[in-house]
């Protein structure tokens, strides 16, 4: 049986997933084609839903995403049963104004030396597709799941609701 997925490209639906999850796992391709992860703390989309993250221009990161664009994050929040995947390019920017307009201070704990320092360097992400599970996570719907599966032999399938892919435009 085939699994349920309803198909969008506004991209407001992962947008409005993430919001309230800072921490995303970032994944690269290294040199040698090894898949290597990392959190990285998403600052504020811009509203054609581009994300954006600090770094320094001499991390491995940098590295890898001048050799590969196609990165991937990764954002969770298990007690709401919230999973994104997100599929995009990267680009590395280096814009001043760009990196004063998104700093904060919280950030000053990674970069001591405040907005100016001259080893930031931003990393843009175009979103090329995403994908939501957002499945209840109550004691009645689990519960509902077993039974389906007891009776029919078929496990719980996510309606159009729980599980969205996004492909923006």
């Amino acid at each position: 049986m085939a699994e349920h997925v309803a198909q969008s490209h506004d991209v407001t639906k992962l947008i409005d997933r993430i919001k309230d999850i800072k921490i995303a796992m970032l994944t690269t391709a290294e040199t040698n084609g090894q898949l290597h992860s990392r959190p990285m703390y998403t600052q504020k989309p811009d509203e054609d839903g581009t994300l954006w993250f600090f770094t320094e221009k001499d991390s491995a990161k940098i590295d890898e995403v001048q050799r590969e664009q196609h990165v991937n994050l990764g954002y969770s929040k298990p007690g709401d049963n919230l999973y994104v995947s997100i599929s995009g390019i990267a680009t590395i920017v280096n814009d001043r104004t760009k990196i004063k307009d998104l700093w904060t201070e919280g950030l000053r704990s990674w970069f001591p030396k405040g907005s100016d320092d001259p080893n930031i360097s931003l990393l843009k992400i175009d979103i090329e597709r995403g994908e939501v599970w957002d499945q209840p996570s109550n004691v009645l719907v689990n519960a509902f799941g077993y039974v389906k599966a007891v009776a029919t032999g078929e496990r719980y399938q996510p309606t159009g609701d729980e599980h969205v892919q996004v492909t923006p435009q």
